[in-house]
């Protein structure tokens, strides 16, 4: 059988795409892209936003008239929150059953009977899911954690990927010690990666001790996000003490305003954040610290937006992820009256996008005529491309091995990109 799998979500929607793709590839089952003839395409979907479920339902309809007699598997968020609306799809899977794909769509050949299966319950087990390998890809993703216990008034993802829940410590330290000997950085990932543990009386911090004393190959361990909460004494200890851990964090604000955080209710106010990310930076030095921001949340004000443009340059980030807000059905924010034109929306995320590359090339400026270690990870024309520990894309002269480690002086920025030699 021929197969096709597309992700439309987040890093955590990739690793679960990447897993099934790989039991499938385990059954003798052939992996082909997705614009070619396959007899199976399957789609994660995402439903973040009312946006991304309209990109969903698209790219349902275009594999359905691209392949018309394959079997199409539609998994994820959008097929948890609203399975009625895809009742184009053969296989139906929300976020509770997807290691049962394969039998699915086995199922689905054999007797054609539609199978419909999203999660019955909002605290719906783990699922262990793994990947052997990533390839092509220097770092490796590691799930560790899902769901969301927060509630914040815009966002869909607790209702549609259901309450926390986190891989058994042991499982999770196997698959990270497995997965060392391929790749040399892992990219600890989940909805809440920072509450990661709670069910097991285990922290992240103490999973991260765990598996960097047992993967002796392993050479960076990073976060790919965790909130300004979760960051407490015991894991700033570990990461002031472990120079294996990646000199970055991605801490995600959402808005500049107090105001604005209040109504999105998210646990902080820009004083305790600030206050926070200040210690932290004191006690792990050429830290490099980015965020998620949304602009345009509703009754946001001029005001509102001057505040936030102030405060995230105080903060110093070294970048920003920006994005508008966009309505989600079945959120408290999508019923809030004043929501924000959105001519003035794009407007705000222009000015937060310009503040960000602002930023971002002076903390890479920071960093010029200096050395760091960067992960290699692609080859072309006599310049390899790979990432220091802070997550600053580095272009070194001469042609270096994907995987390894290069001490690299850093020692021009052009046209917004760091190019570096190695140190000799």
């Amino acid at each position: 059988m021929r197969f096709s799998a597309i992700n439309l979500g987040c890093k955590v929607n990739a690793f679960e795409t990447e897993s099934v793709a790989g039991m499938l590839e385990q059954r003798g089952h052939t992996r082909v892209e997705p614009d070619e003839d396959s007899d199976a395409c399957l789609i994660f979907t995402c439903a973040v936003t009312n946006t991304a479920a309209a990109k969903s339902r698209q790219m349902i309809h275009r594999m359905r008239k691209r392949n018309p007699d394959a079997v199409l598997v539609v998994a994820g968020c959008y097929a948890q929150i609203d399975p009625a609306a895809l009742k184009t799809a053969d296989v139906l899977v929300g976020n509770a059953h997807k290691m049962n794909i394969p039998d699915y769509i086995d199922s689905f050949r054999e007797n054609h009977i539609r199978i419909s299966e999203p999660s019955e319950t909002d605290r719906p087990p783990f699922e262990p899911m793994t990947v052997d390998r990533f390839e092509h890809q220097t770092r490796a993703y590691l799930r560790i954690q899902d769901g969301c216990n927060q509630f914040c008034t815009y966002c869909i993802i607790p209702y549609a990927r259901g309450r926390e829940r986190s891989m058994d410590p042991d499982m999770a330290v196997r698959e990270a010690v497995r997965l060392s000997r391929s790749h040399h950085e892992i990219v600890l990932t989940g909805i809440h990666t920072g509450r990661y543990g709670r069910e097991h009386g285990v922290t992240l911090a103490q999973l991260m001790k765990r598996i960097l004393h047992e993967a002796d190959d392993l050479q960076r361990l990073r976060i790919s996000s965790i909130e300004i909460t979760e960051l407490d004494d015991e894991f700033v200890e570990l990461m002031k003490n472990e120079p294996r851990i990646a000199r970055h964090l991605h801490i995600p604000l959402q808005a500049g305003s107090d105001r604005i955080l209040e109504l999105m209710h998210r646990p902080y106010d820009t004083n305790a954040y600030y206050n926070r990310m200040e210690e932290i930076r004191n006690a792990v030095p050429d830290l490099s610290v980015s965020c998620d921001l949304m602009t345009g949340f509703p009754t946001e004000t001029d005001e509102d937006h001057q505040d936030a443009l102030a405060f995230l340059r105080k903060c110093r980030f070294s970048f920003m992820h920006v994005f508008p807000y966009s309505m989600r059905e079945g959120t408290a924010a999508a019923a809030m009256k004043q929501q924000v034109p959105s001519q003035v929306k794009k407007q705000r995320t222009a000015d937060c996008i310009a503040l960000s590359q602002e930023l971002y090339d002076a903390y890479k400026t920071s960093w010029l005529n200096r050395s760091a270690d960067v992960m290699c990870e692609t080859v072309q024309d006599g310049w390899t491309r790979g990432y220091t520990s802070q997550y600053i894309p580095v272009k070194i002269e001469g042609e270096f091995e994907s995987g390894s480690m290069v001490r690299t002086d850093l020692t021009a920025l052009r046209d917004h990109q760091v190019y570096g030699k190695r140190h000799v």
